[in-house]
């Protein structure tokens, strides 16, 4: 079997995290990206994890993906881990991460959307 490309892995795994997403947690999803360019990555993630259950869930896998593509710099997915590594995080690093959080975010949209049609 050949290895997955990036862009294949952010798919597969956007596609697992939204499997039990109802509605509330597909609007979550579409419109984290303008969130974040408006306000910043970490504002967004301490709104959601504030506001509630499915902006939190949302939340919580991205976490979980960052963590995964980053494991230099973070030591853990649970929020305020996650949120001290942000903080600690170089220019570059921030940047990357941040970037990549859009491009997981692009299949999560996607996904959650497409596995979600039928419970309109």
């Amino acid at each position: 079997m050949s290895k997955q490309t990036l862009e294949q892995q952010r798919a597969q795994d956007a596609w697992n995290a939204c499997a039990n997403y109802q509605k509330e947690h597909v609007n979550a999803a579409k419109t984290l990206p303008a969130l974040i360019m408006n306000s910043g990555l970490m504002q967004v993630l301490a709104f959601c994890h504030e506001k509630g259950k499915a902006q939190a869930d949302v939340a919580e896998h991205l976490r979980a993906w960052l963590a995964g593509r980053f494991p230099g710099t973070f030591k853990g997915k649970d929020f305020s881990t996650f949120m001290q590594a942000l903080m600690q995080a170089s220019p570059a690093q921030y940047q990357a991460i941040n970037a990549e959080a859009f491009a997981w975010l692009k299949w999560l949209r996607q996904m959650a959307a497409a596995r979600n049609k039928g419970s309109d």
